[in-house]
């Protein structure tokens, strides 16, 4: 019960890292507003979690952080830790990569994550133990072919949070990104099974020579929001198997 009594919003939770963490923080006594987009059966995948409220609604959209944080503040009274989890990629090299590509990328990653952190301040700063958690990417750091918008994107993450840290330390919040690797989630699975030799690849590639599993970001991301974590501050915290040693 490292989380009782404690309100959470963790958005990209209808798979993944993000629905690994909204079920651990809830069997940790928190209260959770996941949140994911329409169609996502985000209600169904935690029906079997009661202290889990879903609600589905692209963080995009106009609005749409105010709302999310309104809606974890109505239904649980306060608002002490945020996990900015939803992300998207776009594959393509930058001379092809289209305008439209380029936004979207963005706005998922690092423009909803900054305005939903904006809009949970106020309630952060009243907690007394404010958390906020960002989902990064190793990528922040390193980079590949295609990748332009969404390194630029996961390294803006790290930016800002690192920012809110130093803005916000004296109010007794922390922030900090999680940086992960090669992790079988809802969005790389369909690779992964789609072509098992990558798998394999991407395997071999980590010292712990297996694939990260969203479970192990929860873990992570449970250490951060919990009070073992009061401590760490502006972090980027690499849950990578080992995957990064080598570059």
């Amino acid at each position: 019960m490292r989380l009782k009594d404690k309100v959470a919003i963790v958005t990209g939770s209808a798979s993944g890292i993000g629905r690994a963490t909204a079920q651990l923080f809830a069997k940790e006594g928190a209260r959770v507003l996941a949140v994911d987009l329409p169609g996502k059966s985000l209600a169904d995948t935690h029906k079997a979690h009661p202290a889990i409220a879903a609600l589905e609604i692209d963080i995009t959209a106009d609005g749409a952080p105010k709302r999310i944080v309104d809606e974890a503040v109505a239904r649980f009274g306060k608002l002490d830790i945020v996990m900015n989890n939803a992300g998207i990629g776009a594959n393509a090299l930058a001379e092809a990569m289209t305008r439209e590509a380029w936004d979207r990328v963005l706005a998922v990653n690092l423009t909803a994550p900054f305005l939903i952190c904006q809009q949970a301040i106020p309630y952060l700063r009243a907690s007394g133990a404010g958390r906020i958690i960002n989902v990064a990417s190793v990528m922040a750091e390193g980079t590949d072919y295609g990748l332009s918008a969404y390194c630029a994107s996961k390294a803006g993450v790290a930016g800002f949070t690192r920012t809110l840290a130093l803005e916000l330390g004296k109010f007794a919040v922390t922030a900090n990104y999680l940086l992960p690797g090669a992790i079988r989630t809802g969005m790389t699975s369909p690779l992964w099974d789609a072509r098992p030799e990558v798998a394999d690849v991407w395997s071999k590639k980590s010292a712990l020579r297996r694939l990260g599993q969203p479970e192990d970001l929860a873990k992570a991301a449970l250490f951060l929001a919990s009070d073992d974590g009061a401590f760490v501050t502006g972090h980027g915290l690499t849950v990578d198997g080992g995957l990064m040693l080598r570059v």
